[in-house]
């Protein structure tokens, strides 16, 4: 198969997770025959310091003329300390998203047994936590019109969705959950907000026609706390754009770092791939950065396209990593491996898995592991 894949690095540790994930399906390409090429556009703060945009045109047109694109990370603290900046790097990344027309965010939540203790979570409360958060993208807050008075003293964010746009991820949430464990669970807030209600209207009306899946509706507020008391309750979460983005961040540290969950953003067009944490800046260029993420979010891009034994193979040499703790500082505060090292190790057993070859790497997690 040959596949065009636009790498977009960004900012902070974006390049160097990115191109452990490129590491990665070279490997799958030397392994299986197939033919991948990678071209590079800026994107965020490194985009706005060389061209004055946060999403230049150069970038949009690559996107639009590839396969997928692959994502690093995104904003710098120089723009997250200055509130009066009139250009953001994550105005890129918003307008990404409506240039590509991806309407879903697809974030899989499962927990590696073998990092049980590193979660912040007694293991008793976390395991069997394997559940799928499904983002709305393109409306509400983040997407409605964003104004400041003359004066600088009054702000407003407009919140607004359509009918359409909620029953458009509803049925794939649904479609979903009737592969897994045949519930979803809807968040909102339809006590206080317009929105919400309407969420409600429309998603209870959508799940009379999958009567298979169980559907439950709860506050925002609840779901935060229910996260932590009991995440194993959880099998498809729909929440529109504001609440997916808080209620994703607070489950990608529960495996025990942030930088293991991958994510895709779909819709009727071109797909998006990215890790789902954000730049970290105070480990730019110091090989500590954690590529596990970046690399399992090019191993949902090969199953989107229905590589699915290829995406297997990167799972596969994930988890050989995670036994045999080769793994950053994030995981191991003793680790004596690099963003590189990690790697270099998974993709070397992507094209050979026969572990006489890794000898000189540390065998100490020995427990069975899954993935996402």
């Amino acid at each position: 198969m040959n596949i065009n894949i636009a790498l977009l690095p960004g900012d902070g540790i974006g390049p160097e997770v990115i191109a452990q994930a490129v590491k990665c399906l070279k490997a799958v390409e030397e392994t299986f025959g197939h033919q991948f090429s990678f071209t590079t556009e800026l994107i965020g703060g490194a985009a706005i310091l060389e061209t004055k945009k946060a999403l230049p045109e150069k970038t949009i047109k690559l996107c639009l003329e590839s396969d997928a694109v692959l994502f690093g990370a995104i904003g710098l603290p120089e723009y997250d300390n200055n509130p009066d900046a009139k250009i953001r790097p994550e105005n890129g990344l918003f307008e990404l998203r409506k240039a590509l027309g991806v309407f879903t965010n697809i974030r899989p939540v499962a927990v590696f047994p073998t990092l049980l203790k590193k979660s912040p979570l007694k293991e008793a409360v976390l395991k069997g936590t394997d559940f799928v958060i499904y983002r709305e993208l393109t409306g509400g807050i983040y997407g409605g019109e964003h104004s400041l008075s003359d004066d600088g003293t009054e702000a407003t964010d407009i919140a607004s969705y359509t009918e359409s746009e909620i029953s458009r991820i509803t049925h794939l949430a649904f479609k979903a959950a009737k592969k897994r464990g045949k519930k979803i669970t809807l968040i909102d807030k339809s006590n206080v907000l317009e929105t919400s209600r309407l969420w409600r209207r429309v998603v209870k009306r959508i799940s009379e026609s999958y009567p298979e899946v169980a559907l439950e509706c709860i506050y925002l507020h609840n779901a935060i706390m229910q996260m932590i008391l009991n995440p194993s309750r959880f099998d498809v979460i729909l929440a529109p754009n504001l609440f997916g983005d808080i209620i994703s961040d607070q489950a990608s540290v529960i495996g025990g770092s942030i930088g293991l969950l991958p994510s895709a953003s779909i819709g009727d067009g071109i797909a998006m791939f990215e890790p789902i944490h954000g730049s970290y800046p105070q480990a730019t260029g110091k090989d500590i950065a954690n590529p596990i993420a970046a690399i399992l979010s090019a191993a949902m891009l090969l199953q989107h396209f229905g590589l699915e034994e290829e995406s297997r193979a990167v799972v596969s040499a994930v988890n050989k990593s995670l036994k045999k703790n080769i793994v950053t500082p994030d995981i191991n505060s003793k680790s004596k491996y690099g963003t590189n090292d990690v790697g270099d190790f998974i993709a070397n057993n992507i094209v050979d898995t026969d572990d006489s070859l890794n000898m000189n790497y540390e065998n100490i997690g020995l427990g069975k592991s899954t993935i996402i």
